[in-house]
């Protein structure tokens, strides 16, 4: 196996003393997936991205039923979509974890944010909207699943693409990491329509 390409610049998430760690579960059965496959895949994304220690990503796989649900309730958007990212970094949670956090009392421990780990965040994917879309999206079913993890883990971290600028930032290192992770080479003349 490949040691993960590191990124050298941009900022970085650190978690405290553990390892990276990606849930994965498939919730539905419309589209077979392999989990154990796109989680390795948005584990090398973190780790290319420069996540380390301890840090957790929740990758999920749902019918276009829950995704509808979660695209009207978070996006107020209607009908399912292919991908959704929840970014929560919930380490600045914990900073001020409620009103009990202002007493002074002598049992009070002080929270050690370094012993934490970084709850980055969910991504949500609908295989059978990817393989709806696939033909005309990404070319194939493989490339538009390692596409959609990929983005919705991007998304995580923080990468948006709201405007011109930032899409095109968002494009590129989608692209690095596809090429580095999921085809180990330059990108197949079939994915270019993603972009065009």
């Amino acid at each position: 196996m490949l040691e993960p390409h590191i990124k050298r610049i941009g900022p970085r998430k650190v978690g405290g003393d553990g390892d990276i760690e990606v849930f994965c579960a498939d919730e539905q059965t419309d589209v077979a997936v392999d989990v154990a496959r796109w989680h390795q895949l948005a584990k090398n994304i973190l780790i290319s991205e420069g996540v380390r220690g301890a840090a957790e990503l929740t990758l999920m796989f749902v019918p276009e039923s829950a995704i509808a649900g979660l695209n009207e309730k978070y996006m107020g958007k209607s009908g399912p979509t292919d991908v959704l990212s929840f970014p929560l970094d919930a380490v600045e949670a914990v900073r001020t974890p409620g009103p009990g956090a202002l007493s002074r009392g002598p049992d009070k421990v002080s929270v050690d944010l370094n012993d934490l780990p970084i709850l980055l965040g969910d991504v949500v994917v609908c295989p059978s909207v990817a393989k709806n879309q696939s033909p005309t999206h990404a070319g194939n079913i493989d490339d538009e699943f390692a596409l959609l993890v990929t983005h919705g883990v991007l998304h995580v971290l923080g990468y948006d693409h709201e405007d011109e600028r930032d899409a095109k930032k968002m494009q590129s290192r989608e692209r690095e990491l596809l090429e580095l992770h999921h085809w180990r080479g330059p990108m197949p003349e079939t994915f270019n329509r993603v972009y065009e």
